[in-house]
């Protein structure tokens, strides 16, 4: 039962050159009894080396630090460990961070001065494979990423792809209702919202996830989300 409960454990990494900030979120994260803080890092080169010893299953990362930025760390962080969530922790809620953040690979970001539970939640539910680009700021960066992607896609040759892309028929058989379920997935929307939002039950928009996970070949939705926007599937 005790080695149960142990594998249930979300193992956190915490990055930020500020020792309080460290020991603020690692003090309320070890009274948690399904969390624990495996490793800090001080700056992006310090946290690519720990979080690849330790693998852990998040990390929070700071954006401005010396070395190495938060946001070239999640890029290397990301490259090297897909299957990481990583969550950009911020002073603002500033869209060139969220904007650059998405396209490292994080899976959300949240504000240093957020409540405590909400950060706990963030981290419970990034943990569980959700995206968490939800609030106005991230809602618009998101499009923004979208939207220049998609004028990308519609300027670059075939030649332009890079070679590692997934083969394109992978994509064409997402159905048009998958497609809408993937795009409402990567703004961070719950599978009752999708469901509301699309006028579809809760037990179909289940359906349509599990297919999309198959088709796309990745484990979980954060996966489908970095690669929906890394391979420009959804609008």
């Amino acid at each position: 039962m005790e080695n149960h409960n142990k594998k249930k454990t979300i193992r956190v990494v915490l990055v930020d050159d500020q020792t309080m900030i460290r020991q603020g979120l690692g003090y309320v994260i070890k009274m948690q009894k399904d969390m624990e803080v495996s490793g800090e890092a001080s700056n992006g080169e310090e946290a690519v080396q720990i979080v690849g010893e330790i693998i852990p299953d998040v990390v929070l990362m700071d954006v401005q630090m010396p070395n190495m930025s938060g946001i070239d760390a999640t890029r290397e962080i990301t490259r090297l460990h897909p299957s990481i969530k990583v969550l950009i922790l911020t002073t603002f809620d500033t869209y060139d961070y969220i904007v650059d953040g998405i396209r490292a690979g994080a899976v959300g970001y949240m504000l240093k001065d957020s409540d405590s539970q909400d950060m706990l939640d963030l981290i419970r539910r990034a943990h569980q494979g959700e995206a968490l680009f939800y609030t106005a700021t991230a809602a618009k960066a998101l499009a923004e990423v979208l939207q220049s992607q998609q004028k990308s896609d519609e300027s670059d040759s075939d030649a332009d792809f890079d070679s590692a892309l997934p083969p394109l028929v992978m994509f064409d058989q997402l159905t048009d209702r998958e497609r809408d379920v993937l795009e409402q997935l990567s703004y961070g929307k719950r599978n009752d919202q999708i469901a509301q939002h699309l006028l579809i039950s809760g037990g179909t928009v289940k359906t349509h996830i599990h297919r999309i996970l198959q088709k796309m070949g990745v484990e979980d939705r954060t996966q489908a989300v970095a690669k929906a926007i890394r391979y420009k599937i959804v609008k």
